[in-house]
């Protein structure tokens, strides 16, 4: 009996690492199309998620979105360059109370209406793909975002 409770854990720890072996292929094809969805638009997939991240917390600073995105800041100063020429991005002035030598960001009307089309051609495509399932699949698929969001939570990314 003792050998069996011990095993019980390696059993388990086996299955998991199996189950993770078996999702990672897939959802890295599944991230590769929607970043090619973003593409399709002329734009990069890093694009749509600066912008993303820029509607969601406007006034960030170049440093703060390279710390994010885990790049260089002179990288990152080049693409906020390429994302303000196409008008999807605006510098905008310091705080009242804030360091008024710090410039923030923030996205543009214009960026704005790039971000939705390149949402609206991601969930078309992903959309077109869950209607082909069968509708016990789909219900399995919605069990396993939710499990997905709560790995993405515990590891300090959006849920």
């Amino acid at each position: 009996m003792r050998n069996a409770t011990v095993n019980a854990p390696k059993e388990a720890n086996s299955r998991t690492a199996k189950l993770a072996a078996d999702l990672r292929p897939s959802i890295l094809r599944l991230s590769r199309h929607l970043r090619r969805e973003a593409q399709r638009g002329g734009s990069s997939s890093l694009d749509a998620q600066l912008l993303g991240t820029l509607r969601e917390e406007p006034g960030l600073g170049v440093s703060e979105l390279a710390d994010m995105e885990q790049m260089s800041r002179p990288a990152m100063s080049a693409h906020v360059k390429r994302l303000m020429q196409l008008g999807y991005v605006q510098r905008e002035g310091a705080k009242i109370d804030g360091d008024r030598r710090r410039i923030g960001l923030s996205i543009t009307r214009s960026g704005s209406t790039y971000l939705r089309s390149v949402s609206e051609r991601r969930a078309d495509w992903l959309a077109d793909r869950l209607g082909e399932l069968r509708a016990e699949d789909r219900t399995a698929l919605d069990r396993a975002a939710k499990s997905l969001r709560l790995i993405l939570a515990a590891d300090g990314g959006a849920a």
